[in-house]
């Protein structure tokens, strides 16, 4: 595998305190030409779920032989095993939480490692900080070729992935808003292929019918409207505004796809 000397880093540590910080440092320490590229900071605390959304439609973007770093881990300090993940030309360091998707665990030639520490070598962690005392040396050894994947531990069968797929039924298929970016859109599990096959035209978020349209520009300022957004999932806008404090809704809230031939009352 290529190693372009690129990290990611996913976590849910925010910006006020000096935890990004300190994991870059530990890399760099170890590995000096690291190019780190912070993917978000931003996950809402113990959301591994969302975690899990971004790091799947992220990582299409970074070169082969990128490491992606992904520390969202209520865990942390517990027996919960570590994973590296070899996936997709990529490689990925998360908790055994649920936090990798099934997609790239099942994608062709997919390799998993549980972290053996005693065999890494590393001083002992701190209940606390594994992203500081564990995930930040391994990246940057992995980064650098120091250390390959199968010198890092033993097959490991990860936990399903906590991101659930649609549900269908007669009528309709059931998602869910995953995410809220910081316009204010509300972002679906609702794929692309959903829109398409059930050549849906409006989705129900709540009570409301929301039209589906291709871009923002097709609606007048102020209005509600749904489209396909730069992931490939169905989002929900305000034009020229915010649809989460609009509506009042967010995370976690129910949304419908009527199937074709299908009117779902709202």
């Amino acid at each position: 595998m290529a190693r372009p000397g690129i990290i990611t880093l996913l976590t849910d540590f925010g910006l006020g305190d000096p935890f990004v910080g300190i994991m870059k440092g530990v890399i760099l320490s170890r590995f000096p030409s690291a190019q780190i590229i912070d993917l978000t900071h931003g996950i809402p605390p113990q959301a591994v779920s969302e975690a899990a959304f971004w790091l799947e439609r992220s990582h299409a973007w970074f070169p082969p032989g990128t490491v992606h770093v992904a520390v969202v881990d209520p865990g942390v300090g517990s027996a919960r095993p570590i994973l590296a993940l070899e996936a997709c030309e990529q490689l990925f360091l998360a908790p055994d939480n649920g936090l990798l998707a099934d997609r790239l665990l099942a994608s062709p030639g997919a390799r998993v490692r549980a972290l053996d520490l005693d065999r890494l070598a590393l001083p002992a962690p701190s209940a606390t900080f594994h992203g500081r005392d564990i995930f930040a040396p391994v990246a940057a050894g992995l980064a650098s070729g120091a250390l390959a994947l199968d010198g890092l531990g033993a097959p490991a069968q990860p936990r399903p992935c906590v991101l659930t797929p649609p549900a269908t039924d007669a009528e309709a298929i059931h998602g869910v808003v995953i995410t809220v970016d910081r316009f204010g859109n509300l972002i679906t599990n609702l794929g692309r292929d959903v829109a398409v096959a059930e050549g849906a035209r409006y989705v129900l978020l709540g009570e409301r019918a929301i039209p589906i349209v291709r871009t923002y520009a097709d609606a007048a300022p102020g209005d509600l409207v749904a489209l396909i957004n730069a992931f490939d999932v169905l989002e929900v806008a305000r034009r020229d505004g915010n649809a989460e404090a609009h509506l009042g809704l967010g995370r976690g809230t129910a949304v419908r796809v009527p199937r074709r031939g299908h009117v779902v009352r709202a």
